[in-house]
């Protein structure tokens, strides 16, 4: 089978030839380079190469457009700071006094340089792989991305205390969200990850979900003009997954704090689950352990489909090194085999 045969095989509730894997790798292309994480993302022709000589490396079944978490913010003016061994994070919160929210215009993408080097990366990545591998698409929610944008202690306080502005706000995000959505989808992607880890229980209350985060991704998501996933970035959801499953997605990012068995049962042919190997403890895994960690993961998750073997977070940190890499691909061919 193709990645992209693999893929649809076990979206569809079915077991392909193995587990697909995803290997949410970002930022080691630029180890595989030779580069700084800032120079990597500079051009998109270093995340072409970067992303395709990962692939190789490590056999897995998926190419990933996803920059750095701030790129968004970058687009609405915002500042970015790189570092030498970690992502980029964002800066000072770009909306300081709740006000400024009413003067905001949603950026437009093709005016957004750094927009656009993830559009020509997206297109190029198209190009080399056709149909054969599915090319991942990245979205910050409308509901999540205000922690970036203002700050989590003043959007807190705009959710509870200024409900006029934060639902103006929402519908800036929306607009924007939609508009990179299609324009990454148009250029070639093949689905989106839409990351709203504020919407999780780890973060507020399935109350507050459903009043907030779940009527944002109700509008948002129908307009968007392919296959979505929707990560909680490591927040649990499994307190949600009902909600989750109504909004038609075909794809959720389960957290290393959740147990896969549980996760199973609610989901079994309903929805994919991807996920949930540990990023951070995977930094100090030996090969036998990542064996192991793998080789459980799939007996509890991936008999009857419905499972993509990935990390909890969407993205691996920087500091994995290269043979755990090696050992989680190898222990998914090993033991991923229906």
């Amino acid at each position: 089978m193709t990645s992209m045969q693999r893929v649809l095989t076990t979206l569809g509730h079915q077991e392909p030839d193995r587990v697909p894997l995803f290997l949410l790798v970002t930022m080691h292309g630029a180890k595989e380079l030779g580069l700084s994480i800032k120079e990597y993302f500079s051009k998109a022709e270093n995340v072409v190469e970067g992303q395709l000589r990962l692939r190789a490396k490590y056999r897995h079944d998926c190419l990933y457009n996803f920059f750095y978490a701030p790129l968004e913010i970058e687009a609405w003016g915002g500042e970015v700071i790189f570092r030498d061994d970690g992502p980029a994070n964002s800066g000072l919160p770009f909306i300081q006094q709740f006000e400024q929210i009413k003067q905001l215009h949603p950026p437009r993408v093709k005016d957004s340089p750094c927009l656009f080097k993830v559009l020509e990366s997206t297109a190029a990545l198209k190009a080399k792989v056709g149909d054969e591998v599915p090319i991942i698409g990245v979205v910050m929610s409308p509901f999540s991305i205000p922690v970036m944008q203002m700050g989590f202690d003043k959007y807190l306080e705009l959710m509870h205390e200024q409900p006029d502005l934060m639902e103006h706000l929402m519908k800036l995000n929306e607009e924007f969200c939609v508009d990179w959505a299609n324009a990454q989808l148009a250029a070639g992607a093949t689905a989106i990850c839409y990351f709203d880890p504020v919407s999780s229980t780890t973060i507020v209350p399935r109350a507050t979900y459903l009043k907030t985060g779940y009527q944002v991704a109700r509008r948002t998501l129908p307009r968007i003009n392919g296959p979505i996933a929707i990560h909680l970035a490591s927040g649990r959801s499994l307190p949600i997954i009902n909600d989750l499953i109504e909004l038609g997605i075909a794809v959720v990012g389960t957290s290393t704090s959740e147990y896969l068995t549980e996760l199973k049962a609610a989901c079994r042919g309903k929805i994919t689950i991807l996920g949930n190997l540990n990023g951070i403890e995977m930094r100090r895994w030996t090969a036998t352990q990542a064996e192991s960690i793998v080789k459980e993961a799939i007996t509890k998750a991936a008999p009857g489909g419905g499972y993509i073997l990935a990390d909890n977070h969407g993205e691996i940190p920087y500091q994995v090194p290269d043979d755990i890499l090696l050992a989680i691909s190898e222990a998914v061919h090993k033991w991923g085999q229906y």
